[in-house]
């Protein structure tokens, strides 16, 4: 229940985000009184309006921009996760908590933040969801870039024969990090957790390793096929998203990093059986004894199933909070019946709100949504103000 599920977005293994991030367009006003009425309009006991409309006016006068106070920044990144029409996991946007690090901007400082981010996030495996607000961009005046697509990916290492050791996604992450000085492992391995790689305008770009006792992961198991275990498959315990853009009223934040937590098909559907990543499905098939000479005899889906149920089966044992499809649907669902109640839109993309497992047995199937975007929202991080949002 990733606000953005970037595991699984289409994504160009060579799109990563900008060096240089500022903001290069005037200010939308009408944007901008939009926000500060609705944060209003949900916060009666804020009082009328009208007194601090006049002094964003009078600010956005006199600078060109305006300074959100904690308040609505706090405000704005929640309903940022709320307005996600492809996040299943929306319910708990009230739960997010905001760390507002606007002052820093330093590479270094924003990678050692994003460390702590973890840190924060992890909770002992009670996973909270989490966001961090680096600078924002403002005119003629450069915001922090973290290239990584979230702040824990795992290395990919292409062979002499052509194949791929590790997650065949971050490819162009690993040879970035490669030619700017990273030093693998001495013994490479599938699941080498790459360093953060921050670059901001007038600073040293940063390239720093994340301590491994920050990174929480979870070794897989199976409850009735343990050789499973021996294989060494693991994931990380924390999807904090690292290159998307928080806008809230007008203004842009290109680092903010956040997170909720893992739904297991996340995981156990998409990251480690998709053929451009993992690929486990044959392996594992042909371990069950399953018979693969054909599509016919469903072997993929009997070994997805297993798949996903050992990943749920292990954050269970490890402790580590996690969210199976089925009840995340039904929470959804929930969480949809409390905006109709509350008069709000609840914009929802079908194809991402039905699970890659089973979606036709889960109640989110059955039943159309309302399309569109709202602000404030998450955006890909080089999209222009107004683009298309997050293509999940």
């Amino acid at each position: 229940m990733t606000p953005v599920p970037t595991d699984v977005m289409p994504r160009s293994l060579t799109a990563l985000p900008p060096a240089q991030v500022e903001s290069t367009h005037e200010i939308d006003i009408a944007e901008v009184e939009d926000f500060v009425r609705q944060h209003h309009a949900e916060h009666p006991d804020l009082g009328p309006v009208e007194a601090r409309l006049a002094e964003v006016h009078a600010e956005i006068a006199a600078t060109g921009t305006y300074r959100h106070t904690t308040a609505e920044l706090t405000f704005g990144a929640r309903v940022a996760w709320r307005n996600s029409s492809r996040c299943i996991g929306r319910l708990y946007w009230r739960s997010l908590k905001v760390r507002d690090l606007r002052e820093v901007s330093a590479p270094a400082d924003v990678a050692a933040e994003c460390v702590e981010h973890l840190r924060v996030a992890t909770n002992k495996g009670k996973i909270r969801p989490v966001i961090t607000v680096f600078a924002p961009a403002e005119p003629g005046l450069p915001a922090p870039s973290i290239l990584n697509e979230q702040i824990v990916r795992y290395a990919a290492y292409r062979g002499s024969d052509g194949g791929v050791l590790g997650d065949a996604r971050n490819l162009a992450l690993t040879e970035l990090a490669l030619k700017r000085g990273w030093q693998p492992p001495a013994s490479r391995g599938p699941f080498d957790v790459l360093p953060l790689m921050v670059s901001c305008e007038g600073h040293d770009p940063a390239l720093v390793e994340i301590p491994a006792d920050a990174v929480l992961e979870v070794p897989l198991s199976h409850p009735e096929l343990p050789w499973l275990a021996a294989l060494g498959v693991k994931w990380h315990a924390v999807p904090a998203i690292s290159n998307m853009r928080l806008r809230v009223g007008g203004i842009d934040y290109p680092s903010a990093p956040f997170n909720g937590w893992y739904m297991g098909t996340e995981i156990g559907a998409r990251n480690l059986a998709d053929h451009d990543r993992y690929d486990l499905l044959p392996y594992i098939a042909k371990r069950m004894g399953l018979d693969m000479s054909s599509e016919a005899t469903l072997w993929r889906d009997r070994a997805l199933i297993e798949l996903n149920r050992a990943v749920l089966h292990s954050f269970a044992e490890a402790g580590v909070t996690i969210t199976d499809h089925h009840t995340e649907s039904k929470r959804f669902l929930t969480h949809l019946e409390k905006e109709e109640a509350a008069g709000r839109s609840c914009p929802a993309d079908w194809s991402w709100i039905v699970p890659p497992v089973s979606g036709g047995l889960t109640p989110v199937y059955h039943r159309y949504y309302d399309s569109g975007e709202l602000l404030p929202n998450f955006f890909p991080a080089s999209s222009p103000a107004k683009g298309c949002p997050v293509a999940h």
